[in-house]
């Protein structure tokens, strides 16, 4: 029953992730005639940049770009133990998450629908990371409360 339910949440998830990453005009996609191929290879230059215009961007513009990527793997992590049991390694869970982000960031790059940006692969796997930890202390807790088995 827990598995399937997070078969169907990490479904629901992998839904939004792709619209919000690729179809969201909100979230700095840009006009066809503005495309072009945008970048960024140097780590932290996109989070010092945020952080240090935070008043003159708004909250919004940080908040969907900081906080939003990591907010955006934390389901990752977490649902990805529950449906996988080989899934249950923190290392497996990062390098996963990096390499899921390291996919959108490619298809980003590729179809010009936003920037390929190294600190977004730092965010997401980040959030990916604290998605485990989440489900390592879930689990914990669940242990505790109802022994090895439910």
């Amino acid at each position: 029953m827990i598995r399937r339910m997070g078969i169907l949440l990490f479904i629901l998830y992998v839904l939004l992730l792709v619209y919000f990453l690729f179809f969201s005009e909100e979230y700095g996609r840009i006009v066809q005639s503005e495309q072009s191929y945008r970048y960024n290879l140097i780590p932290f230059v996109e989070i010092q940049r945020f952080w240090k215009y935070r008043e003159q961007l708004g909250l919004f513009a940080l908040f969907t770009n900081i906080l939003g990527n990591v907010l955006g793997f934390i389901p990752f992590g977490l649902i990805m133990p529950v449906i996988f049991r080989g899934m249950r390694s923190s290392f497996l869970i990062i390098l996963s998450g990096f390499g899921l982000s390291l996919c959108v960031e490619t298809i980003q790059l590729v179809t010009m629908v936003g920037c390929f940006d190294v600190d977004d692969l730092i965010l997401n796997t980040i959030g990916a990371a604290a998605g485990y930890l989440i489900f390592v202390i879930c689990d914990h807790l669940r242990r505790k409360y109802y022994g090895k088995k439910i």
